[in-house]
């Protein structure tokens, strides 16, 4: 039927006469894209480029029939046109249903108006300091068909302007004050290249400023510019900042808080119908205090300037004295962000109440309005997922929160997941068939509970959190490990960009459990891959630093990395030498047990270089290694490093190669257990564009590989040298789709090798035998990185 419809579309289309231009309105022109832009004069400042990115995007005008929204580039079947014009003339059927569903209305030049553009080009070379910049257009009429046309644009951007002075007129002293001594942060500064943008982050930075020291109701709006370009010649500029004609007076007043109340709302909304009193806090709750009083008071008390209010009872008589702060938007942000922060409100608002509408007390009454959340939350996922240690299977996860457990922000989640996965791609075993099941139980607090750092809250968020889990994966065929253990985490973000985690503790038992006859024979080949596996307990501290500014507004081109380091059995093997024991004695153990000892250091970088709206290029270097010593020369199996898989070297499955140019033993289905390392490096870079609305296309480039500290005679070339280094770099390339949806993205590479590690017996760097043996097919959730 498909076919035949085919068919009949077709065969229309030739009888109409392919026709394109045949029914535009009266008076109208087809635009058919735009020639390749001039740019004369182009300014190489950073702002230079910002400024002709936005000149390009206010010019660009996709046609009909794109190719990829470019507007110089079109695919050769306009296919849409062509429905357009054939089947207007159809009112009802399948003509109309045609016309309906494949047309595409043409896009006319009156509809492009490129002398509207022009003048918004133009303007958007004044805000970036271009006064002298002008644009222009020319139209080319197809000389094959007059109701054609297609448009050029000449950018001309000439001298830049440059800030000369800055100047504050018409403040009051102390503002005036306020304002100089915040100069040194000022986006506006002499030398710098004039910039709309700076002058309207300059207003908001100087409102934050004053509103920081007091003055609650002063507004972005209330400051001006004036811009003189001829009192300094050679493109130069002086500016003043004012405040706006008829600005209150009130906005320059500063401001103190005075009472603070809270207002703790019922379940359904109801008002409160009972209050305490805790130190100079109002409480004000319905039926019963869901929450303790210290804490209400540890979450609003930020400190800052402060004075000394009397307080007077009803006879006038002085009883004692309190401190009031003076009002800061900075204080008053970071209390927002703790209320929310602590996820027991469902909103919680801040309302700032003058004493009277005269203004003629300084003091602000706080009054905070808060709704409480849901007490429990449950969470049911059930996917089939991918990963890239190459493991297909389904998979679920129940999980039950219980909020504000004891009364101060705290919640207590209990987690059972399950899955069942099998192995796929190139390699593949039913033998490999795995489960896993496993317990955990978590207790975070809003804040660092231990050591006791006072009653200030921090001004940044950090919580504590203690886990207790239990997960057991059962390795069909050779065995069962199971994991027990728990930990203690300290995280902190002092800054927007900046995250810190610390673990002090973290104890782990591995209990290698039911080994099979293939497993023991495994064993006896590589006795260090069964040290790594065996009963050992992993007693280690952690450490995590994120950096991610890809939040940070204006941000272009985000960067994102994360370094961790973590110490395993030293503080244990420490005790052991207080007593007596030598601290690289081998074969401590703990409780009986043997326990590792190592240091491990692992990091990761990423940097996205967006080309425009439906370009990226995204990038990764990432390394880490791994140095047992002491009680164990050799890693617990969980710790070491492997590549390969649909978020590493995509060419090639998980576990499939290294270390080194140790080559895979394709005779035994186990082999993959013998690929990790010590050491690992690997870096990606890959080529991201939009294809069809939220169908995106790539082409990538991996590469990467691990190896060993120490030489095993297992596993022979595995060892990390200087002299082997670039010929054991495995890479490869390949394709992708991606179908992103905002919140979840589908992902299906294709990956394509160009170099193996190992000999492989082809001579030459593209050593692979067969190049139907060098392609890996990945499906995956989310971007790789």
């Amino acid at each position: 039927m498909k076919r035949i419809l085919l068919y009949a579309i077709m065969a229309m289309l030739l009888w109409t006469g392919c026709s394109t231009t045949k029914h535009l309105p009266e008076g109208e022109i087809l635009y058919t894209g735009q020639k390749p832009m001039i740019v004369l004069n182009r300014s190489e400042t950073a702002v230079g480029e910002i400024a002709m990115e936005e000149v390009e995007a206010a010019l660009a005008t996709a046609p009909n029939n794109s190719f990829l929204g470019s507007s110089t580039m079109r695919t050769p079947l306009p296919f849409g046109l062509w429905i357009y014009n054939g089947f207007q003339k159809y009112e009802k059927g399948i003509g109309r249903w045609i016309f309906n569903k494949f047309g595409a209305n043409p896009v006319l030049m009156s509809t492009v108006n490129p002398g509207i553009r022009q003048k918004a080009a133009t303007n958007l070379l004044r805000d970036y300091g271009y006064f002298n910049g002008t644009v222009s257009y020319q139209t080319f009429i197809d000389p094959k068909d007059s109701l054609k046309a297609k448009l050029q644009y000449t950018v001309d951007m000439r001298n830049p302007y440059f800030i000369d002075t800055v100047a504050y007129v018409g403040f009051d002293p102390h503002t005036t004050r306020i304002m100089e001594l915040g100069r040194r942060r000022s986006l506006i500064s002499p030398g710098e290249q004039f910039n709309v943008a700076d002058l309207d982050g300059e207003r908001t930075r100087i409102s934050t400023l004053l509103r920081n020291v007091g003055c609650y109701y002063f507004r972005p709006d209330y400051l001006t510019y004036q811009a003189d370009t001829t009192m300094v010649p050679g493109g130069h500029v002086q500016m003043r900042m004012t405040p706006v004609p008829g600005m209150p007076k009130v906005a320059e007043k500063p401001f103190y808080v005075g009472k603070r109340s809270v207002y703790l709302l019922g379940k359904r909304g109801e008002t409160p119908n009972d209050s305490i009193d805790y130190k100079d806090l109002s409480i004000h709750y319905h039926d019963k205090l869901r929450v303790r009083p210290n804490m209400l008071y540890r979450w609003l008390n930020y400190q800052g300037y402060r004075r000394k209010q009397q307080i007077q009872d009803s006879a006038g008589i002085v009883r004692r004295q309190s401190m009031q702060n003076r009002y800061s938007f900075y204080r008053q942000t970071r209390v927002q962000e703790r209320l929310a922060n602590v996820g027991i409100f469902r909103y919680a608002e801040m309302q700032y109440v003058p004493r009277d509408t005269a203004f003629v007390s300084d003091t602000l009454d706080l009054n905070i309005i808060a709704a409480f959340d849901k007490p429990y939350d449950a969470e049911f996922d059930f996917d089939v997922t991918m990963k890239s240690n190459n493991q297909t299977g389904p998979g679920a996860t129940f999980t039950l929160t219980k909020n504000n457990v004891f009364g101060g922000g705290e919640s207590w989640n209990v987690k059972l997941n399950g899955s069942y996965e099998w192995q796929t791609g190139k390699g593949s075993s039913s033998l490999m068939n795995s489960y896993e099941l496993g317990l955990s139980t978590s207790l975070v607090f809003p804040r660092v509970v231990f050591p006791r750092m006072g009653d200030r809250e921090y001004d940044f968020p950090a919580t504590t959190t203690f886990r207790l889990y239990a997960d057991q994966m059962n390795r069909a065929k050779y065995y069962r490990l199971l994991a027990f253990g728990g930990n203690v985490t300290y995280d902190f973000q002092p800054k927007l960009t900046g995250k810190h985690s610390f673990t002090p503790f973290r104890l782990t038992f591995n209990v290698l459990r039911h080994p099979t006859e293939a497993f023991k024979e495994l064993q006896e080949q590589n006795p260090a891959l069964y040290v790594s596996l065996r009963d050992q307990f992993i007693p280690a501290m952690e450490y995590t630093y994120t950096y991610d500014n890809a939040a940070v507004r204006g941000k272009r081109n985000p960067v994102w990395w994360q370094t961790t380091v973590a110490s395993a059995g030293n503080v244990t093997s420490a005790i052991y030498g207080i007593f007596g024991q030598n601290f690289n004695k081998e074969g401590k153990k703990l409780f009986g047990v043997p326990f590792a000892q190592f240091l491990k250091l692992n990091s990761e970088f990423r940097y996205h270089y967006r080309i425009d709206k439906n370009q990226l290029i995204a990038s990764r270097i990432a390394g880490g290694v791994i140095w047992s010593y002491g009680n164990a020369t050799t890693a617990p199996y969980t710790e070491q490093f492997y590549i390969g898989g649909a978020n590493s070297v995509r060419a090639f499955s998980a576990r499939s190669i290294g270390p080194g140019g140790y080559p895979p033993e394709k005779e035994r289905k186990y082999t993959y257990i013998n690929h990790v390392g010590d050491i690992r490096m690997e870096a990606n870079v890959e080529y991201r564009f939009r294809m069809i609305a939220d169908l995106h296309g790539a082409v990538f480039l991996d590469a990467g590989n691990v190896w060993l500290m120490r030489k095993d005679e297992s596993r022979p070339n595995g060892e990390f040298t200087l002299k082997n280094f670039p010929k054991q770099i495995a890479l490869g390339t390949g394709v992708g789709l991606r179908y992103d949806m905002d919140f979840l993205v589908f992902r299906l590479d294709l990956g394509i090798g160009l170099h193996n590690p190992y000999d492989t017996g082809k001579s030459g760097y593209y050593n692979i035998p067969k190049f139907k043996d060098g392609m890996a097919l990945h499906f995956a959730i989310g971007y790789p990185f």
